[in-house]
């Protein structure tokens, strides 16, 4: 029997231009709050081209759909060599918005999954790459390490 070859790991929070991304989540608004929006996962994910990018206009891709992609490792300015760093901080400054997993196809993959498990699925929901208005606790978690956090700069 021929071994499967291994799937990458996939970034939840990236940007539609990377090699192999697809959209798996749609941005939606929060009934219980509009200031933050919230994501409903895609029964399958769907690779971006671009007539799906063209059907946001006028807004940028990344404020409709969460798009996915392999990780990109080193070349991120959020990877430490081993481990997402932004996962890592999502986990320790946003609360979680979801008791259990949510309904996410890219799950098995997962590089945030992968490095923190359930934590990082009951934030997920909450994480939208390009927020207009983002949280304190957002802005945080999303400087990437060795700059200032919002709060810090000057």
């Amino acid at each position: 029997m021929e071994a499967q070859p291994k799937q990458p790991t996939l970034c939840p929070s990236a940007q539609p231009a990377m090699p192999g991304s697809m959209a798996f989540g749609i941005v939606l608004q929060n009934p219980e709050n509009a200031e933050e929006p919230r994501v409903a996962w895609i029964e399958k994910p769907i690779p971006v081209t671009d007539e799906l990018l063209a059907m946001t206009a006028p807004v940028p891709p990344t404020q409709v759909f969460r798009f996915t992609a392999p990780c990109a490792e080193g070349a991120c300015c959020h990877f430490d060599g081993h481990d997402c760093r932004l996962a890592t901080r999502l986990v320790q400054l946003m609360p979680a918005v979801d008791a259990g997993l949510p309904a996410c196809r890219i799950r098995p993959t997962c590089r945030w999954f992968t490095q923190e498990g359930k934590a990082a699925c009951q934030r997920c929901p909450q994480i939208v790459t390009f927020s207009v208005n983002p949280t304190d606790q957002l802005s945080r978690a999303a400087t990437p390490y060795g700059y200032p956090a919002p709060e810090e700069a000057p």
